[in-house]
């Protein structure tokens, strides 16, 4: 940004110069020149910065439509003023409608098959129908199933990442705080693996939404501009996403539908980890992070006991399940025996 302001500088300099030379040159115009040179730097400026987010299919496709539409102005002038020999107001009046009609044509159909044929595509124009299209967002980067799920092929297609998600990511890789610091790491490293994957095609999106503040908004204006579904595990987006008509795939919503199915009355062996919250429960864990509250286990902290399912409450964070222990046999006779 320094060096940009420093070049505009330099040209306002520059254009005062110019008329400095002019021997009847007062402060008049030297402010003119002084303002024509800043103009024209700021230009050069803008163009530079345009060049730099366009992709280089699109700078190819520009330029040589704009080339090829310069060429047909000047065929088109030649051959009107060789064959008709007119020098009428109104021929002028239309060479400048060629002049100024074909190279904008030539520029916007170049830049156009220059993002189709040669890459950078970034609206939905650019992607085949029956492209399945996503959008990965922070959480779901970060979160690094979703790299499991390309890898099982039951996730395939084009995924987009938009370049303010990797921003975020940057950002949060450039923390002061170490875990954000290495949640930001992961999702990169995550992000270049799945990069690398067969049958996977990841396309760094660099369009945005100025108007737009919020990451999670941006997400879903994309989505819907290109008609893309959305790969997250925040809750929040989900509900945004969904109100918005946009499809969601939600990591957390697959894994709680793929977890196993236990009825109450079932016998299952857990091992039980620690205190429950109320006096006297134990808590344990299924090998997919299901947490099973255990009354009365708060004895058998440490050992593998055999539980029976009492009921199974469903949440929006996950599945819990309420078990009491299974009477072991052995208690069983020693009872009956003191009877």
């Amino acid at each position: 940004m320094g060096q940009r302001l420093f070049f505009v500088l330099i040209s306002a300099l520059a254009g005062t110069a110019l008329f400095v030379r002019a021997e009847d040159a007062d402060w008049g115009f030297l402010l003119v020149g002084f303002a024509i040179g800043g103009a024209t730097g700021g230009l050069i400026v803008a163009g530079e910065y345009a060049l730099q987010r366009a992709s280089f299919g699109v700078i190819v496709g520009g330029t040589a439509g704009l080339i090829l539409g310069l060429l047909l102005t000047g065929l088109v002038e030649w051959v009107g003023s060789a064959v008709f020999d007119v020098e009428t107001f109104l021929f002028h009046i239309g060479g400048l409608v060629f002049l100024l009609g074909l190279p904008y044509l030539g520029l916007s159909l170049g830049a156009r098959f220059g993002r189709e044929k040669l890459g950078g595509g970034q609206s939905g124009e650019l992607l085949p129908a029956s492209t399945s299209v996503k959008i990965l967002d922070t959480s779901v980067i970060i979160d690094g199933r979703v790299a499991e799920l390309c890898e099982t092929g039951f996730l395939e297609g084009t995924f987009l990442v938009p370049q303010f998600i990797l921003q975020e990511l940057q950002h949060i890789a450039d923390s002061s705080d170490s875990l954000k610091r290495a949640r930001g790491r992961r999702g990169l490293d995550i992000l270049n693996k799945i990069q690398k994957m067969a049958g996977i095609d990841v396309r760094i999106v660099e369009e945005d939404f100025p108007h737009v503040k919020e990451v999670d908004s941006k997400i879903v204006v994309l989505a819907k501009k290109v008609g893309a579904k959305v790969i997250t595990n925040d809750l929040n987006l989900n509900k945004v996403a969904e109100l918005q008509g946009v499809r969601v795939l939600n990591i957390n919503e697959l894994c709680n539908a793929l977890r196993p199915v236990v009825l109450p009355g079932e016998t299952i062996r857990v091992f039980v980890l620690k205190e429950g919250k109320e006096a006297g429960q134990g808590v344990a864990y299924l090998d997919d992070g299901t947490m099973i509250v255990v009354d009365n286990a708060k004895r058998c902290i440490g050992r593998n006991v055999d539980v029976i399912v009492t009921s199974v409450l469903q949440t929006t964070a996950g599945r819990m399940i309420f078990t009491r222990l299974k009477e072991e046999p052995e208690r069983e006779e020693v009872t009956v025996a003191r009877a």
